[in-house]
């Protein structure tokens, strides 16, 4: 029998849940603050068993978080996917600085807020010949959990990013009193109800609390909703 694991996918169900295949690893991610409330690192928090496919709630209602358990149906949940299909190249500004740049798609933002400390990131390009600014700065924006911000390498071309494990997150935000939304890490490809391929990313954020308005993608609503799921599985 071959020990290959199976690729992780996952497919958005019209007006329903978010369908993963393969072989996920399903954990919380916490956001640690400082004394201020500034988003400095990652925590891990529980982890969930794996299974080979299973259905993660998208309407935010459901009383077996983080997994379906058909709320969906009862509250006749709109899961329409608004999001646009342009790749992220098109849609990111760019903020150039000496060394770096910072390309920026702000539609994506899932409430983070690891771009804020040190004077935030926005400022903090333009100093990026400075090795002390560069490593500050590049630590905040790899932080970023839904890709929204992205650091870009003048000297080679491309952009970089900090090597992920394929994964599959569950964001706790203390700071804020809320859960955050499922955090697709490592490249794992996003499949929408009609059948096309969202441009596959080393960090992507989806809608958990079925409140956002660029859908499956989070914008983050579940702060201002203050979303709490609902139960863990027992």
């Amino acid at each position: 029998m071959s020990s290959t694991k199976k690729q992780i996918s996952v497919t958005v169900s019209k007006d329903g849940p978010y369908i993963v295949s393969g072989d996920a690893r399903l954990t919380e991610q916490v956001i640690v603050t400082d004394a201020e409330g500034n988003s400095l690192q990652w925590r891990d928090g529980e982890v969930y068993e794996a299974t080979a496919k299973c259905a993660l709630c998208r309407c935010g209602h459901s009383h077996k978080a983080p997994f379906c358990d058909g709320t969906h149906a009862k509250i006749g949940f709109d899961g329409t996917e608004t999001a646009p299909h342009a790749p992220y190249s098109e849609k990111a500004m760019v903020f150039d600085g000496p060394v770096l740049a910072l390309l920026d798609a702000r539609h994506l933002c899932a409430d983070g807020r690891f771009c804020d400390p040190n004077g935030n990131v926005w400022n903090q390009v333009a100093r990026t010949d400075d090795p002390h600014i560069r490593a500050m700065f590049l630590r905040q924006v790899h932080h970023c959990p839904a890709g929204r911000l992205v650091a870009f390498d003048k000297a080679v071309g491309t952009t970089t990013e900090e090597k992920l494990p394929v994964s599959i997150c569950l964001i706790e935000d203390p700071a804020e009193d809320c859960s955050g939304p499922i955090w697709l890490r490592g490249g794992i490809a996003l499949t929408s109800a009609d059948g096309y391929d969202y441009e596959v990313r080393n960090r992507m954020t989806v809608c958990r609390c079925g409140a956002s308005q660029n859908k499956p993608f989070c914008d983050g609503s579940h702060v201002s909703i203050k979303f709490k799921a609902k139960a863990t599985v027992e």
